[in-house]
């Protein structure tokens, strides 16, 4: 990769923008993403892996969520969170199954919906670090924003489905209020400062997109385009998570306005990412943790991340490296996969 000229080392926030927009990092960023069950079952240990290979998303500011405060989705039991949702959780730590209020469009009438939350970063961390304010030492990425998620949360994933042959009024009205709801957030969200804006949706199956391409386009792509304009009108990234096989949207997600994809590099393909995402988009990295990640000895974990980061980088950037810990990882997995990172050239 092509660094800065003159070679001088980054600060964090310099280095991440500079990823983002192809203006050549001194490195690829780090970004980590830590399921708490792997901090239960590994505890100081892990630690000190995350704390030598440091992340440019501020992980290091805050302390750890206590478990007695995980939210609904994380913790063991079952538990609701703020739209009424029903988590149950069998594995502290690892997100549970929810179960929507709201699974009846007929009684849509009944069902109220809550105060638009508050934005800002959190006391403690949880997954990912989340740091708010301009300052060299991270980059500010805040907010985790479903729209699809949360509305099949809450009228239920196979109902969901169903609807969109129907396409109710009814749900087109839960479509448009969840949007109303979104948008009053990201209002709250980019009056503070921040670089980036995330949002999150899981599209893809393991061969392909969960509904038809132009059922997307045109039900959720407009949708997703006003949340994300908002977004660049306030000079912020639009960052965007999306597991699985979404070959067949990346093209409009980019048209959009996405600037960071975080996608399953190793699914969609490495071949199919040199020439679809590279140079086009900047990826922020998901190291196959089906198999390799909870699987692979540690030399095929490096061998992985080289191939994953050599498909996405271009020689200004264009890479965030990242890849989600679970309590499946071991521990020499999650050392080899962040020395490469480091060592990646």
């Amino acid at each position: 990769m092509e660094p800065q000229a003159g070679g001088k080392v980054m600060n964090s926030r310099e280095r991440v923008k500079r990823a983002v927009r192809f203006q050549g990092p001194d490195r690829v960023p780090v970004s980590h993403a830590v399921l708490p069950a792997a901090q239960i079952r590994y505890g100081s240990t892990l630690e000190e892996i995350l704390r030598e290979f440091r992340d440019d998303f501020g992980w290091d500011f805050l302390p750890d969520l206590p478990r007695g405060s995980y939210p609904p989705p994380y913790r063991q039991g079952v538990h609701a969170d703020d739209f009424g949702v029903l988590w149950h959780c069998e594995w502290e730590g690892v997100c549970g199954i929810p179960e929507g209020p709201l699974r009846d469009l007929d009684r849509y009438s009944e069902y109220r919906w809550p105060e638009v939350f508050s934005a800002g970063p959190p006391q403690a961390r949880l997954y990912s670090g989340h740091m708010c304010g301009f300052d060299d030492r991270w980059y500010a990425r805040g907010a985790w924003i479903n729209y699809f998620e949360a509305i099949h949360f809450l009228h239920g994933f196979e109902n969901v489905f169903m609807e969109l042959g129907r396409e109710s009024a009814a749900f087109g009205r839960l479509l448009d209020d969840m949007l109303r709801f979104n948008l009053t957030w990201i209002d709250k969200w980019i009056r503070l400062e921040y670089d980036g804006l995330h949002f999150a949706d899981d599209w893809g199956t393991q061969s392909g997109l969960m509904i038809r391409p132009e059922t997307w386009r045109r039900v959720f792509k407009p949708r997703y385009a006003e949340m994300f304009r908002r977004v660049k009108e306030a000079g912020m990234d639009v960052w965007f998570h999306s597991d699985g096989c979404i070959r067949e949207i990346v093209g409009d997600l980019i048209e959009i306005g996405v600037d960071v994809l975080n996608c399953q590099v190793a699914l969609l393909g490495f071949d199919w990412v040199r020439r679809h995402l590279r140079g086009r988009i900047a990826v922020r990295t998901d190291i196959d943790r089906q198999h390799v990640l909870a699987e692979a000895s540690p030399a095929g974990v490096k061998e992985e991340v080289f191939q994953t980061l050599d498909a996405c980088r271009t020689d200004r950037g264009g890479v965030i490296a990242c890849g989600e810990i679970g309590p499946d990882v071991s521990l020499e997995n999650i050392r080899a996969m962040y020395e490469a990172f480091r060592d990646f050239q």
